[in-house]
């Protein structure tokens, strides 16, 4: 069946011209969803879900409450740590441009068994940080305005009053955001693309404007806080960084909606990480130096929102707020987007449950709708767990960072595997150039070394954080399912997936003794 492009939309730009098309079926897919994004536009998908803004005023008080000024340090470490994981990536993006990247790539480096393992755990992770990044709102939106604590009550998310007021601008964000997953292709892009463009100029100006407003020099950084000694504080202020520096991936799960993706994706997965990571770091360095002060408790709890707005005025820290606000819708957007294409990815080779409605596109918008309605229904489900405990906040924060690291070396494991065998990762008989005629991105002498450190240094992460610690995840005491969750999440993830696996072969070995019996 040949697609046909939709009114308005050049046949190469709808991926049904000869090129894109015939590189898709190669893998034995058809042309879906429609090929509008460019180089930017791929670009915009990476770094809206990473989106400084929205991660690192949501997570600056806590990594400052556990690490003090020196949490800052966390940050180069933990992006060079993800930069090798991107470098992965970006071999593996050049040679498998598919939706579903994670679940792609697992299951042809390894056993469609154990990628779809990695597609399960991956996909329930994005829908675990669309919950996070949506419930983002409640640190900058009653900062802007009192009005939009709906509930009444303290605003700061630690607090009952706060986290319920979270929870229900997180539910209203995400009806926006599945209303335009629903609408066009063309849209969301256009939505992200000026989304990332108004955030990347706000936080450079965030940027400038902190070290003008400097308090004191950069050697406050070399002070660590909290308790546990230097090396524990900075472990859990690392998390900061870990959830920050997540979802460059995205580029490459657009790849069936770009143009050139060959060519195109690898430059982003890797461009859209190095611009993120250089900007939140100087944000995190330039909130340390510009707060007016550090002891009194308050960037703790209220983080980058109180240094805005103390140390530049109520009327520019709110208008930079704003900005703010609007990089959380953005990447709520980004993050379904790439959680319902995961799941169409998974749907389409029939292994997920209702995968015929789930691998369904509307010919006219070029969306699967199933997918962007149940990763938007599910986040919301999670959000509402807010409102049984502040402590759900940071619990599903956490969680969601596990889980896509997680994901992450199920990708960089059976790739290290496959190099110490002596294993390209791709087929030897597979393309060697771009759409451009220029060679694909490699690695070359550098893979082994590269892969193998990406490798440690993710388990290493997922380790730190799932790691049980009471102080960070029941600091009040009473809620050991909290303490926990990360690891409970996990567990109940793989054994619903395993359950379902094992129906599944079942259902197959009933249906092949049939069909010999008869």
């Amino acid at each position: 069946m040949t697609a046909t492009a939709p009114p308005g939309v050049r046949p190469d730009e709808a991926g049904t011209g000869p090129r894109d098309s015939v590189a898709l079926a190669g893998f034995g897919y058809r042309q879906e969803l429609h090929r509008t994004m460019g180089r930017y536009a791929s670009f915009a998908a990476g770094f809206s879900f990473i989106s400084v803004l929205t991660t690192v005023f949501q997570f600056f008080a806590f990594g400052f409450s556990f690490g003090g000024a020196a949490f800052f340090w966390t940050w180069p470490v933990v992006l060079v740590g993800q930069l090798l994981v991107a470098a992965c990536f970006a071999e593996l993006a050049a040679r498998y441009p598919l939706s579903g990247a994670i679940y792609q790539w697992a299951t042809r480096l390894s056993t469609p068994a154990f990628g779809w393992f990695a597609g399960w755990i991956m996909v329930i992770g994005q829908i675990v940080v669309v919950a996070a990044a949506a419930l983002a709102l409640q640190v900058v939106l009653p900062a802007i305005w009192s009005g939009f604590q709906l509930l009444g009550g303290d605003p700061a998310p630690t607090t009952p009053t706060g986290a319920a007021n979270a929870a229900l601008l997180a539910v209203v964000l995400l009806a926006l955001t599945t209303t335009v997953n629903l609408l066009d292709n063309r849209i969301m892009s256009l939505v992200n693309r000026v989304g990332v463009t108004a955030e990347i100029i706000g936080a450079v100006l965030i940027v400038v404007l902190l070290f003008t407003h400097a308090e004191r020099g950069p050697g406050i950084t070399l002070h660590t806080g909290g308790e546990g000694g230097a090396i524990g504080a900075l472990l859990v202020g690392s998390f900061t960084a870990a959830y920050v520096l997540i979802g460059f991936d995205s580029a490459g799960e657009m790849s069936e909606e770009t143009r050139s993706p060959r060519r195109t994706a690898p430059r982003t997965i890797l461009l859209s990480l190095a611009s993120a990571g250089v900007l939140g770091g100087l944000l995190v360095l330039g909130g340390v130096l510009a707060a007016p002060d550090l002891t009194d408790g308050r960037l703790a709890t209220e983080g980058l929102s109180y240094v805005l707005t103390s140390s530049l005025g109520d009327g520019v820290g709110r208008a930079l707020l704003a900005d703010v606000a609007v990089a959380i819708a953005v990447a709520t957007l980004a993050i379904q987007t790439s959680g319902s294409r995961m799941l169409f990815s998974m749907a389409r080779d029939g292994v997920l449950p209702c995968s015929a409605l789930f691998s369904k596109v509307s010919p006219r918008t070029g969306m699967p709708a199933a997918p962007a309605l149940l990763v938007g229904g599910a986040a919301a489900a999670l959000g509402l767990l807010n409102l049984a405990s502040p402590e759900a906040f940071l619990a599903i924060g956490t969680t969601c960072i596990a889980m896509l690291y997680l994901a992450y070396t199920m990708v960089t494991g059976p790739m290290l595997w496959r190099r110490l065998r002596r294993i390209p990762p791709a087929p030897a008989d597979g393309p060697v150039h771009d759409e451009t005629g220029r060679p694909l991105f490699s690695l070359g002498r550098w893979g082994l070394p590269v892969n193998a450190l990406a490798f440690v240094y993710g388990v290493s992460m997922t380790v730190n954080l799932a790691w049980p610690r009471a102080a960070v995840y029941d600091p009040a005491g009473g809620h050991w399912y909290f303490q926990w969750f990360t690891v409970l999440f996990l567990a109940v993830t793989v054994t619903l997936g395993s359950a379902y696996r094992f129906r599944l072969a079942r259902k197959g070995a009933a249906a092949a003794a049939s069909t010999l019996t008869g």
